[in-house]
């Protein structure tokens, strides 16, 4: 651009920038009305088979319906779910790709330097779609039957016992790596690429314990393939109520849970953020969907994205703390 354009002056480049905003505002109730004109994505950083996959499905079914376009899951497993985020933070922020947030993402903040992504600053969040916890789970092999009984075992046997998680620094690896400060164990931790290849690990024997989310873990309890010894949130399941708490069991103090909830890129049109929120509260409130997430485990919420944001900000610190306790940091792929 030469000297003499117009556009070089302050004046009018400042004109200029108010004028697209004006555009980009008014522009947005009528992008609403018309979104979703083509699939949308759904990321979810973790194979199938995991308990953010199954809920993310359940989710997905029913808010195809209410968009009137298909809700895609794309599983995008790796780099401790810092793949799945990178690609959706890189997306164009139109509403056609979402990211199932999880508690790896707040732990991640702390646990990696070199992200090429930020939580908080690339994605705005959009509401929370279900809380849970965790089950502790052992082979059927191994001659636990209680978390104590678990506890005096491992001691036993220092190094013997080994755990899987979906990958390092996954909320399933910290609920061990406490498990283990707290309890005084040394039970070894395996990384997968996700809870699915843990769990088939786990049932054929070849890993002994985990510290599951319940929602992938009920299926195998109920069939026996896996035998549950507590949960790990402040209180009961309802789904299990017949399981205590670690923290009543054997580790008092001991509290780990979970959640899941829709973000999209930053810079996504504030009226189809509005869109996407309505319909995925009214999605996950469903009756029907809350009857199959409470199968599964899991809490149906619901939430405004500013609630959603609050969440999010609050789980940072929480386990920024956990990560400091078990002295886990890497570097960013």
């Amino acid at each position: 651009m030469s000297r003499d354009s117009p556009l070089d002056s302050p004046v009018n480049h400042s004109s200029l920038v108010l004028l697209c905003t004006a555009l980009a505002a008014a522009l947005s109730p009528a992008q609403a009305q018309q979104y979703p004109t083509r699939a949308v994505r759904l990321i979810v950083a973790s194979s199938p088979g995991s308990g953010v996959d199954i809920v993310s499905r359940i989710m997905a079914q029913k808010l195809s319906a209410g968009l009137g376009q298909q809700v895609i899951v794309d599983n995008r497993a790796g780099a401790g779910a810092n793949l799945g985020a990178e690609i959706a933070a890189k997306a164009p922020p139109d509403g056609y790709t979402l990211l199932m947030g999880t508690p790896a993402h707040a732990i991640n903040v702390s646990m990696y330097s070199g992200l090429n992504y930020d939580i908080i600053r690339d994605f705005t969040p959009v509401s929370l779609v279900s809380t849970g916890q965790y089950v502790v789970i052992v082979h059927p092999s191994v001659p636990a039957r209680t978390v104590k009984e678990l506890i005096v075992l491992a001691r036993s046997k220092p190094g013997d016992l080994a755990y899987g998680s979906a990958g390092p620094g996954n909320s399933t690896h910290l609920a061990g790596e406490l498990f283990n400060s707290m309890a005084g164990t040394k039970i070894l931790h395996v990384a997968y690429k996700g809870s699915g290849p843990a769990l088939i690990e786990l049932m054929s024997g070849q890993l002994q314990v985990m510290f599951a989310n319940i929602t992938a873990g009920l299926p195998h309890i109920r069939t026996k393939r896996v035998r549950a010894l507590a949960v790990t949130g402040p209180k009961r399941s309802s789904q299990a109520p017949e399981l205590p708490t670690v923290a009543e069991a054997a580790l008092p103090g001991y509290a780990v849970t979970s959640f899941f909830g829709v973000l999209v890129p930053a810079g996504t049109p504030g009226a189809i953020i509005a869109k996407l929120n309505s319909e995925i509260v009214k999605a996950v409130l469903a009756a029907d969907v809350q009857a199959t997430l409470a199968t599964e485990g899991a809490e149906a919420i619901g939430s405004s994205p500013e609630e959603f944001a609050a969440y999010i900000r609050a789980e940072i610190p929480r386990w920024t703390a956990a990560v400091k306790t078990a002295g886990l940091y890497a570097q960013a792929r």
